[in-house]
């Protein structure tokens, strides 16, 4: 089965612009050919592996069905487990953004019946829950079914294995008669064959066959990751293991262009490949990174179709792909020719159980890995560095400086500061930075279901700062906040580096945020002009800017920093 857009599928624009937030650019082979049969209200049996994003296939049909003006349920989803519940609603909800008076509520065993029953009082149109549960309100009289008009029953054969088929049958038969029923099932057992006999009219039958893992000797790791710090642990893999040839991909074209700024200003070569370029510019791209004038190449799903290059050391998952078939076309990158390759992936809060779906799909082997600190990173800096000095004494390919050493020692200096001076030389021009110490979670025990719950949403943040004029107007990139609370006071730091050298604002901002470490909301406007960058800084941040900035190499150009007078 062939991918679609969603364009192509005959959805609400409400719909289109939900799906285009969340990072999706064309459809998963399930949601291609269950969505329009789903669309037209007839019973629906859906055949697919967990993780192949049927997920959206059965949700989207869904929340185009519901009328936001009756506030009464009109979709009921039934899940094995409250994991799956609450994932399935979160992704309902991601999916119904846009479409006002629209609302889904999860309701499963161990959360409060309070929380429920207001749910249910306010009007939820798209209930998600388990069958237990279910159950439960019906007996209580709190849920009432009159008014349903599609009835889900997901991952049909993991509720029988679980022993819910007489609950789940208890269920569909106090639904109204006409309804839509669908079914998705990765296999079809027979109570599972005698419940679509006994409850669907006529099933369009929608089956999907699991692509076959055609790379099995390519090693696979994920890492359980703060979405805060992932550009930094990513810097920290690559400088551990020496990687200097990977594809790395993004959920967004949003995120492709942030990440490329942060590896550029950490002194990578890395470049974008994403929807938005032309295909001129694409081809650009691709033949630096065949030439490997380009060490990282980040890119989207879509953009990177086709993408036929040998030898990628490693595939990184830097934001999880939306169902397993596109994981196993991403990590299908790396170890061809029958050389072994590697994929790294990056887990975030409750990305963990889109993982283990697609651990399900794949049936892979995804080990789990720790994070290295900065000083098994630094020591193995030093080990790399170390052995190929002495490679390059032992083979004597270097060009003498006896004048200039002489000149050091007569002046007193000892053989071992000069040396240990011209390392620390080295690792300022070497332009790569693995930061300060960050946070890295600690390892769970258990199997992937038992994990915490994910943080609280960051609040936006209000703009702040002068205005600017027309010639020095910011971009969206460079346009920062300093406070949630209000601004703060600001200082103009001044780098030595403008447009007359080809540099530009985002690359600025990303030196900035790569090097300092400073928070990314205590940047302001950035203003370039011919010979200099202004850059506005949160004031008590200013100081720590000057400090990390002044003397490094950036983009060919030694950098001066100053804080401007007041």
């Amino acid at each position: 089965m062939e991918k679609k857009k969603f364009e192509d599928l005959g959805l609400s624009p409400f719909t289109l612009k939900a799906v285009q937030v969340m990072g999706f650019e064309e459809a998963s082979p399930i949601q291609s050919a269950a969505i329009p049969v789903l669309m037209t209200g007839c019973d629906v049996v859906g055949q697919s592996q967990t993780g192949s994003g049927k997920t959206a296939a059965f949700a989207i049909p869904a929340i185009e069905r519901v009328d936001p003006k009756l506030a009464a349920p009109q979709v009921l989803i039934l899940c094995p487990t409250r994991e799956l519940a609450v994932q399935v609603a979160e992704e309902t909800a991601k999916l119904a953004a846009f479409k006002k008076g629209v609302r889904e509520l999860p309701i499963y065993g161990g959360q409060s019946y309070e929380r429920q029953f207001r749910g249910l009082k306010q009007g939820a149109q798209i209930i998600i829950g388990t069958p237990g549960r279910v159950l439960d309100h019906l007996d209580k009289g709190t849920l009432r079914l009159d008014r349903i008009r599609t009835v889900i029953l997901d991952e049909a054969d993991r509720m029988l294995d679980m022993g819910f088929i007489e609950d789940i049958r208890t269920v569909l038969e106090r639904m109204p008669e006409e309804r839509q029923t669908v079914l998705f099932s990765a296999t079809v057992p027979k109570p599972i064959a005698d419940l679509i006999k006994t409850f669907t009219k006529e099933p369009a039958w929608v089956r999907i066959k699991s692509p076959e893992m055609t790379v099995p000797g390519i090693e696979q790791i994920w890492y359980e990751v703060d979405r805060r710090t992932k550009a930094e642990v990513l810097c920290r893999l690559i400088d551990m293991e020496d990687i200097r040839y990977a594809v790395i991909f993004c959920a967004t074209k949003l995120m492709v262009d942030d990440l490329v700024e942060q590896l550029s200003a950490r002194g990578y070569l890395a470049d974008k490949l994403h929807g938005d370029m032309t295909q001129a510019m694409r081809e650009r791209v691709m033949n630096r990174f065949r030439k490997r004038s380009i060490e990282f190449l980040v890119a989207t799903d879509v953009a990177a179709r086709g993408l036929d290059v040998k030898e990628i050391e490693v595939v990184f998952n830097y934001d999880l792909p939306n169902d397993g078939e596109d994981y196993v076309h991403r990590i299908g990158r790396t170890g061809r020719a029958g050389k072994g390759g590697k994929a790294v992936t990056f887990v975030a809060g409750r990305e963990l159980y889109k993982l283990q779906n697609i651990i399900r799909f794949t049936r892979g082997n995804i080990r789990r890995g720790k994070v290295p600190t900065l000083e098994m990173v630094e020591a193995r800096r030093a080990d790399t560095f170390f052995a190929t000095l002495r490679e390059t004494l032992e083979k004597r390919e270097f060009r003498r400086y006896d004048e200039l050493t002489d000149r050091l020692l007569e002046q007193g200096y000892s053989p071992t500061d000069i040396i240990s001076a011209l390392f620390h030389l080295r690792e300022g021009e070497a332009g790569r930075s693995s930061g300060e110490e960050i946070p890295i979670p600690t390892p769970s025990e258990g199997n992937l279901a038992a994990r915490p719950k994910g943080g609280k949403a960051e609040r936006k943040k209000a703009p702040f700062g002068r205005k600017a004029g027309k010639k020095d107007k910011p971009t969206r990139s460079t346009a920062r906040n300093v406070s949630a609370a209000g601004p703060e006071r600001t200082r103009s730091v001044i780098l030595n580096v403008g447009r007359d050298k080809g540099i530009e604002a985002g690359a600025v901002l990303g030196v900035i945020l790569g090097v300092s470490k400073v928070p990314k909301d205590s940047v302001g406007f950035i203003k370039m002009h011919d010979k200099e960058a202004h850059v506005e800084i949160a004031e008590g941040q200013a100081e720590r800017v000057v400090q990390k900035l002044n003397g490094i190499r950036f983009q060919g150009h030694r950098i001066s920093v100053r804080v401007a007078a007041k």
